[in-house]
């Protein structure tokens, strides 16, 4: 895949996430492009691998992309960034998964960072502010 496939791959996934779910994170971004499989990342999610790059098919470089077209679109769309820690799955002590074999901090940040659209956080005050006063009128 060329550069200009993947950026026009990314794009679309960003879009559509956006809309579904009213935010975009970098894991959802890499299994909606067909980067990242969901088997793959339920495997990485029950520490079956040691970190998520290692079962994406695409190459770092492809990858760092994937990252900068995310925090670009963030960005030009005033996307609210909230950083997610992610946990493993199964039995025994959950433990902080790593998403870089180099384990680098900023490349850490950047995968596990969400950007929440400010509609969504609309929405959510506005379902809070309704529910509340339902609960008030109930009394």
């Amino acid at each position: 895949m060329n550069r200009e496939q993947l950026e026009q791959r990314v794009n679309s996934a960003i879009i559509r996430l956006i809309h579904q779910k009213g935010y975009i994170c970098a894991v959802d971004v890499l299994m909606e492009s067909g980067i990242l499989a969901k088997k793959d990342y339920e495997t990485w999610r029950n520490r079956r691998v040691p970190y998520l790059e290692r079962v994406c098919h695409a190459n770092l470089s492809q990858l760092s992309a994937v990252n900068h077209l995310i925090r670009s679109y963030a960005v030009k769309n005033e996307l609210k960034p909230s950083y997610t820690a992610y946990m493993s799955w199964g039995k025994g002590k959950k433990e902080k998964l790593r998403f870089s074999k180099t384990g680098n901090e900023t490349i850490e940040k950047n995968y596990a960072t969400h950007y929440v659209s400010p509609a969504l956080k609309k929405k959510k005050e506005e379902e809070h502010t309704d529910s509340t006063a339902a609960d008030s009128e109930g009394l």
